[in-house]
């Protein structure tokens, strides 16, 4: 098995987030931290802006909020910002899509389409993209992880409902750095046992006395994580912003580019024998993508009934340029007004070769290559190209507040009031194209067929998915916050109406050859949702506190109910709704702490399978615990977290009753992440463990997903206090871990294989 890659871990201590998001009201003097707070290893202190209205603490918050600051990821090794989120208790991150495509929710609620339904990805407090669900395009492949980082915060549950649109389940907000530091950084990473160099660099400071900037971001090109055989990883980013200081707040100027090509990691042929996943010998499902120098160009279909010819090994396409602008001004009389805005285009294309079957032995001739014209006795696949472009996910976002603080009874009282509004575009063209290619993971071929293009049989699936999508999503979302803060107790109350207005055209190109008028669906309905959140947080000393918490939210569907029920606004169009109760206790003690969280969530949801055109409506109920714990001796150090999950199926469409009763799809009991860390003089060494119990694949209950565990290893040598030298291992014990297996078993999906990258960095 080839080594391969793990990302850089992000360097230098978080800085304070008070200029990461809008400030609200000054709130009262904060009382001397007692010891366990200065050695609070879960950080209850830290004030957090995300899923909250004014600035708070963990420990006086009531929402289930963790942070991982950049000493923490680069105990995880990832290779995603995806896999950041494995290490976070509660949260499910199907990590296995490469550097994007990601699957993503929270404790309880289903993973029933791709992407992240359920859970915001945000960066700087507004979305990278306002639904998490589109279809081949994820706001997880437009985040990357390098030294522009400065934490990230995730909410689970609670006020997310009200204090963010399509995000019942959680928000999850990467937080840059904004240059309160002098100083920066540059590395450089090499991967061992394959071809990949990283280039990162940050750096920030004062330009002036109330100015000051950062910049940072990183390139890299190479072969990537995966088998592919040819340079299949190119590209990287830039951040910066520029803050002024102003008498009575603040303003932020912020940019990013973003261009970025890497393996797409689909679904491998297995066999499915009783229910239990096998390996077919020769195709790795750690490695194996099916990228080869042996590829035709595949010819596909444009909007306009034109041709346009893709290279398959370009895999995923990202492209990225935003510009925002974000401020808070404290207007006197406990009046604050906040400001976040953000203009982006986003565009790239997905290339993917998925399997439409799992191999049939026969006869064949070999038509690319350097054995083309050969006989070839053996297993060959029928493979389809996912090849869609993303024409257009541009999004203009603004969210506006204006906070007020009243004294009351020697209490504080804030009520905060805000409207968030957004556009987002969604282009895409849809291409599938079927091919006959070699069952092999290394360098397969394609054979030779009828058509006069080698290895060509035609479009998939009868030309189910040549599709072409011109959608525009327009929201209007104002939103009431009220609360109240005396002595050890914090109430808070919200409500959110959220108006959707979606517009467009969609079209299936008949037999996947042309595009006509007359089947141009037109899409134009509105549809809204009130939704509230009410929480407290009561603290019986410094150092324990109670909260509980109650809510209800929505997620609005987007382009996976195009092609089913009529969206003219002749019909009603389904929404997806989850109703939350939570409640639990903060603690520490010495160099412990201890953050558990009891939780119950229901979710109703309707979903349109785009290659099987069936429609479901599903009803599901979990409860379970979530716990975050962790503890220190001296320079060791370890946290962890366990979530146990009891989740059913209690709800299903007429024809589909059977699965009532079932546990969801991928849906384990069991979910678990440990971090530990030694540091002694230079030397830093430490690691994660991630895993997760048992599962099924299928909302059936047929197919078993075995249980499995992730080891990852992070060293550090500190040379001087300028130059350090790093070792990252990503799965070191080389584990197959199965996150996904097709409803019929011919194809699965596993994490990446064993990864491994050395790095160099110069602190200046």
């Amino acid at each position: 098995m080839v080594l391969r890659t793990a990302q850089r871990g992000c360097m230098a201590a978080a800085i304070a987030a008070a200029f990461a998001q809008p400030a609200f009201a000054q709130e009262a003097a904060p009382q001397a931290p007692s010891q366990a707070a200065a050695e609070d290893g879960l950080k209850l202190e830290r004030v957090v802006v995300t899923g909250t209205a004014s600035r708070s603490s963990k420990m006086r918050s009531s929402v289930s909020v963790s942070t991982m600051e950049p000493d923490a990821i680069a105990l995880a090794a990832p290779t995603s910002a995806a896999e950041v989120l494995r290490s976070i208790p509660g949260v499910r991150a199907e990590s296995s899509g490469g550097e994007g495509n990601a699957n993503i929710t929270v404790r309880g609620v289903p993973i029933s389409a791709g992407g992240a339904r359920y859970v915001q990805m945000q960066e700087d407090g507004l979305p990278v993209l306002q639904s998490g669900d589109f279809n081949f395009i994820t706001p997880d492949s437009y985040v990357k992880i390098d030294g522009s980082l400065d934490h990230v915060e995730v909410v689970r549950g609670g006020s997310a409902s009200t204090l963010a649109t399509n995000s019942p389940g959680g928000i999850i907000n990467f937080i840059s750095k904004t240059g309160e530091q002098q100083g920066g950084n540059l590395g450089i990473q090499r991967g061992i046992g394959y071809d990949e160099t990283r280039y990162d660099f940050d750096y920030g400071g004062r330009l002036a006395e109330k100015t000051r900037f950062f910049v940072g971001g990183h390139y890299r090109t190479g072969e990537g994580q995966r088998n592919t055989g040819m340079n299949t990883q190119e590209g990287g980013q830039i951040r910066g912003n520029l803050t002024q200081e102003l008498a009575n707040g603040w303003i932020r100027l912020s940019f990013k580019h973003l261009d970025d090509k890497a393996p797409t990691a689909l679904p491998v042929p297995v066999r499915v024998n009783n229910g239990r996943i096998s390996e077919i010998p020769g195709i790795d499902p750690r490695d194996t993508t099916f990228y080869s120098p042996y590829w035709t160009r595949d010819v596909s279909l444009t909007k306009e009934n034109g041709k346009a010819s893709s290279n398959v090994n370009d895999g995923l396409r990202v492209k990225s340029d935003s510009f925002g602008i974000a401020a808070s001004f404290d207007l006197g009389h406990g009046i604050t007004l906040s400001e976040n805005f953000r203009k982006a285009q986003n565009s790239g294309r997905f290339l993917g070769v998925f399997p439409a079957n799992n191999g049939v032995a026969g006869n064949y001739v070999v038509a690319t290559g350097p054995d083309k014209g050969k006989a070839y006795n053996g297993q060959a696949f029928s493979a389809v190209v996912f090849n869609t472009s993303i024409d257009n996910a541009d999004n203009t976002l603004n969210d506006v507040k204006l906070a007020k603080a009243f004294d009351i009874d020697g209490g504080k009282l804030t009520a905060t009031g805000g409207l968030y509004t957004s556009t987002q575009k969604l282009g895409l063209t849809w291409n599938f194209n079927e091919y006959l290619m070699q069952l092999t993971g290394d360098k397969p071929a394609l054979l030779q067929t009828a058509s006069a293009t080698p290895g060509y049989v035609g479009p998939a699936w009868g030309g189910c998915c040549m599709r072409a999508v011109d959608m525009e999503y327009k929201l209007l979302s104002p939103y009431l916050n009220l609360g109240w803060e005396k002595g050890p107790l914090n109430i808070d109350a919200s409500v959110r109406r959220d108006r959707q207005r979606a517009s467009g055209t969609a079209n299936i190109a008949t037999s996947g050859l042309q595009y006509e008028a007359a089947n141009e669906q037109l899409v134009d309905y509105r549809i809204g949702h009130t939704s509230y959140s009410v929480g407290g947080n009561y603290q019986l000393s410094r150092d324990l506190a109670l909260f509980a918490r109650a809510s209800d939210g929505v997620a609005f569907n987007a382009d996976r109910i195009l092609f089913g029920t009529p969206l003219d606004g002749s019909a009603p169009v389904n929404i997806n709704t989850v109703r939350q109760v939570e409640g639990g206790v903060k603690w520490r003690s010495g160099s412990t702490s201890a953050f558990l969280t009891l939780f119950r969530a229901k979710t109703d949801e309707s979903n349109f399978e785009a290659t099987t055109r069936i429609s479901t409506s599903n009803r599901y109920d979990a409860k379970g615990a979530e716990l975050e714990a962790a503890w220190s001796l001296g320079d060791f150090r370890i946290n962890g977290g366990l979530t146990w999950t009891d989740a059913e199926i209690v709800g299903a469409a007429a024809g589909q009753q059977a699965i009532v009763g079932n546990t969801p799809r991928r849906q384990a009991r069991i979910t678990y992440q440990l971090a530990p860390s030694y540091t002694q003089g230079p030397l830093t060494l430490g690691g994660s463990l991630v895993g997760t119990g048992r599962s099924w694949a299928d909302d059936a209950n047929t197919i078993d997903m075995p249980a499995f565990r992730v080891v990852n290893l992070f060293a550090r040598y500190q040379f001087t206090s300028q130059l350090s030298l790093s070792l990252s291992v990503n799965n070191l014990f080389d584990k197959i871990g199965y996150t996904e297996v097709e409803g019929d078993g011919h194809a699965a999906r596993s994490v990446g294989g064993r990864a491994v990258k050395m790095g160099l960095n110069y602190s200046f």
